[in-house]
């Protein structure tokens, strides 16, 4: 075990021990990118917590924003109100809010965006149908980005 080997654990103990749940660090071709899971699961006292370290090139990329924004390009979207982590279900195993081709009335809850371990009910602008979910159930979401392609009613 060298040095390099004993500094990473010593970040990874620093880490778990602290409230930061994400940290990324780059240094040349090297990177370590930790995060602390958490889940919509009631809070039973323990702390679910993951740490991952790949090497910067392993990295997955996100879409970029353009790719996103020519969905559906005609289809008004509704867009996430902040950065956070995106839920079709209101706990893990339950029915989604919403389905392809549901119809919802204006003010319906459809999603939950997670932000600093507060779960952000996303209601429905105005009465519509779903046309297209556009992002994944626990995927990160950006401020504006459209979650759902929709037709007004």
């Amino acid at each position: 075990m060298n040095k390099q080997d004993l500094n990473i654990k010593e970040l990874i103990r620093i880490f778990d021990k602290s409230s930061m749940t994400k940290l990324k660090i780059t240094e040349g071709d090297f990177c370590i990118d930790m995060r602390k899971e958490t889940s919509l699961q009631p809070f039973t006292g323990e702390n679910t917590q993951s740490v991952t370290i790949i090497p910067q090139a392993a990295a997955i990329q996100s879409k970029p924003k353009e790719d996103i924004a020519e969905i559906k390009s005609s289809l008004p979207s509704f867009k996430s109100p902040m950065v956070g982590t995106f839920y079709k279900a209101p706990s893990p195993g339950a029915e989604p809010f919403v389905k392809i081709g549901s119809v919802v009335k204006k003010g319906q809850p459809i999603a939950i965006v997670e932000a600093m371990k507060i779960m952000n009910e996303i209601d429905a602008e105005f009465d519509c149908r779903i046309v297209d979910i556009l992002v994944e159930d626990g995927q990160p979401v950006e401020f504006d980005m459209p979650l759902f392609s929709v037709e007004k009613l």
